[in-house]
């Protein structure tokens, strides 16, 4: 079994937070997370993992309230859409005219 885990940081207040398992090639469980701080506090702003045994994405409120997505993706293609939406989007995403939990990716 391998894992990886890293925080790739954006710009000085947002982070892409990164952890992957693998079993003989295969993805068995991830969690890649976008934070921005706010007030010195790392606060989540969209969250795809597999926590439930379910692939599936968690999108946060400036309140701390989220609304869940389940994704109908195996790990390994849940995975590697939520590296590319992350990378790619993470600028609109946390934008101050878009409300976190509308933050709708890829």
């Amino acid at each position: 079994m391998a894992e990886s885990r890293f925080v790739l940081p954006i710009s000085a207040d947002m982070r892409i937070r990164h952890y992957h398992r693998t079993y003989r090639g295969r993805v068995e469980a991830f969690s890649l997370q976008l934070e921005i701080e706010v007030g010195g506090q790392w606060r989540p702003v969209i969250r795809y993992d597999t926590a439930h045994g379910t692939a599936h994405i968690d999108r946060f409120t400036m309140a701390g309230k989220k609304r869940k997505e389940w994704l109908r993706l195996d790990f390994r293609e849940a995975l590697t859409r939520a590296e590319r939406d992350l990378k790619t989007n993470w600028l609109w995403c946390t934008s101050p005219s878009t409300n976190w939990a509308l933050c709708v990716l890829g």
